[in-house]
């Protein structure tokens, strides 16, 4: 008995005894190790948790310690780190064919640095490559990817789709040619498919379409109520952490179209955890989501440099030593923390505010060169754009253009208060999004939008406003289409990134901490 609780003891405080124990004694059993929008994590971050030497570390835990292991990857595994930044996905996909993935698909950042780019970075993947509702006919990444693949594990034939996200509002246009299909029709048509034809004896949608319902696109919970032949749902691009001891939270079963529970699956963000699915095979076909055993492991320091990849610690470190270079130059200081995830706060503000003041910089010099144009009226700029966290203290360069990483640029455009209206209007329901210090947005308490004040007086929808953000928003992406109705007058050379760096050097040089007003700026109406 002692030596029992010694062993459970020691199981416990690596915090893997899920990894060690069967399932039950004499069943055969498949393992699904997934991960999703991992985003160039490399290294761990600053609390310790993540960093793709320790997940491999678990993945390898895992394959020690089962017999049939696949790993899928759900999308946006590059985009928010210097090493993306830098390096154009030359670190992310070798890594990820180090940690030995069997199927990934792709999300909308894998699209960042446009088609081009990413059929040369994906031909050389190893592994499967999912797409079922992306017709990449006529494009250089036509022949890449295959709608399912059938894995026959221990008798047993798992079918695997892809499924990607509405590339519309999402993607710029100029990064993206491709067909989309809609989700729901194509996924039930091939898992019936899959069920019927292929007589596969569990269907897995990989999918990086988001479990929060934000917009007009389908979820992972819509596909679940609508699907008949679907079990278990891989999910990501909501960066929703689904955990089973939360049910409340967000719900891990919904039941389909026949009343019959599908498993929905996701891992929240920069791969602090892999999610580990185990699958009865002695209990398949007819197994139902409910009889899928769902659980998180955290990615942490638990592994010893001796358990890490000796191969993929020799092949960071070159790139590393530039990142960490890049990381270690103070460029400003904080007053306050600030978080990327606060749609209605100080690092929205600041960036917004940031916007507000550049672009009346650069319509300054547009005039005194001759160019007819106003002052800039006020700045909205996408939270979505926004990708790290900011805390009190030292700030660096490498913070900075790891907080706007995007290959985006400033812009100036003119157009219509009432199409300004529109894209505050769905800012709203998001929670927020990132205005000017100049502007507040009143909603309801439903977030339905009441009205915009501008300098403290309501938004003239036939008016002709000039606005600064950019490029990428001015599109109408990110659900703010109605923006896309502009004329434009200026737009920067430089990405983004480059002048909010010069700005935080020339506050460091002035002696000013950062101070960026926290206060909320949509706001719920007085009545």
């Amino acid at each position: 008995m002692k030596h029992i609780l010694i062993i459970k003891a020691a199981v416990r405080a690596l915090g893997l005894a899920a990894l060690c124990l069967p399932m039950s004694a004499g069943a055969e059993r498949l393992v699904i190790l997934h991960t999703n929008d991992t985003h160039s994590a490399i290294d761990p971050s600053p609390d310790g948790t993540g960093g793709v030497l320790q997940r491999k570390a678990v993945m390898d835990s895992v394959r020690r310690a089962e017999k049939n292991v696949i790993t899928v990857d759900a999308g946006d595994m590059v985009q928010g780190s210097l090493y993306f930044k830098y390096f154009r996905g030359d670190v992310e996909y070798p890594l990820m064919d180090m940690s030995g993935y069997d199927i990934r698909i792709l999300g909308n950042h894998e699209f960042d640095n446009g088609m081009k780019d990413l059929a040369e970075k994906y031909r050389q993947v190893k592994g499967a490559r999912l797409s079922a509702n992306y017709d990449f006919s006529g494009t250089e990444l036509d022949g890449v990817f295959e709608p399912y693949v059938i894995k026959k594990v221990g008798g047993r034939k798992i079918g695997f789709i892809g499924l990607n996200v509405d590339p519309e509002s999402l993607i710029s246009s100029k990064n993206i040619n491709v067909r989309f299909k809609e989700i729901i029709p194509t996924a039930n048509e091939l898992a019936s498919y899959l069920k019927k034809k292929k007589k596969c004896d569990l269907v897995v949608a990989v999918t990086h379409i988001g479990y929060v319902k934000e917009n007009d696109k389908t979820t992972d919970v819509e596909l679940a109520e609508s699907s008949h032949d679907i079990d278990l749902i891989i999910g990501g691009h909501s960066h929703t952490l689904i955990d089973p001891a939360r049910p409340d939270l967000y719900p891990s079963l919904v039941d389909n179209a026949d009343g019959k529970p599908v498993r929905i699956v996701q891992t929240g963000k920069y791969g602090k955890y892999i999610g580990k699915v185990s699958i009865d095979l002695d209990r398949l076909p007819g197994a139902d989501g409910s009889e899928i055993s769902y659980e998180l492991i955290p990615v942490t320091d638990r592994f010893g440099e001796e358990s890490l990849d000796r191969r993929m610690l020799d092949f960071i470190q070159p790139y590393k030593e530039k990142v960490d270079s890049v990381n270690k130059r103070v460029i400003g200081q904080s007053l306050y923390d600030m978080s990327n995830s606060d749609r209605n706060g100080g690092l929205a503000n600041l960036t917004a505010d940031f916007g507000y003041w550049y672009g009346n910089h650069k319509a300054d010099s547009l005039r005194a060169a001759g160019t007819d144009v106003g002052r800039v009226d006020l700045s909205i700029m996408n939270v979505g754009g926004i990708r790290q966290n900011m805390s009190a203290g030292d700030i660096t360069e490498g913070q900075i253009l790891s907080t706007y990483p995007f290959s985006n640029h400033f812009t100036i455009v003119s157009l219509k208060g009432s199409d300004i209206i529109e894209a505050l209007r769905v800012g709203a329901k998001k929670g927020g999004e990132a205005v000017s210090g100049n502007v507040r947005v009143v909603t309801d308490d439903a977030r339905n939008l009441v009205r915009v004040v501008i300098d403290g007086v309501e938004m003239d929808p036939a008016k002709i406003y000039t606005l600064a953000t950019i490029d990428y928003v001015a599109e109408g992406n990110d659900d703010m289409r109605s923006l896309a109705n502009h004329r434009k007058i200026w737009t920067d050379e430089v990405e983004v990134a480059a002048p909010i760096l010069r700005w935080f050097e020339s506050q460091k040089e002035l002696g000013l901490p950062v101070a960026p007003d926290q206060t909320g700026r949509f706001q719920v109406e007085i009545k």
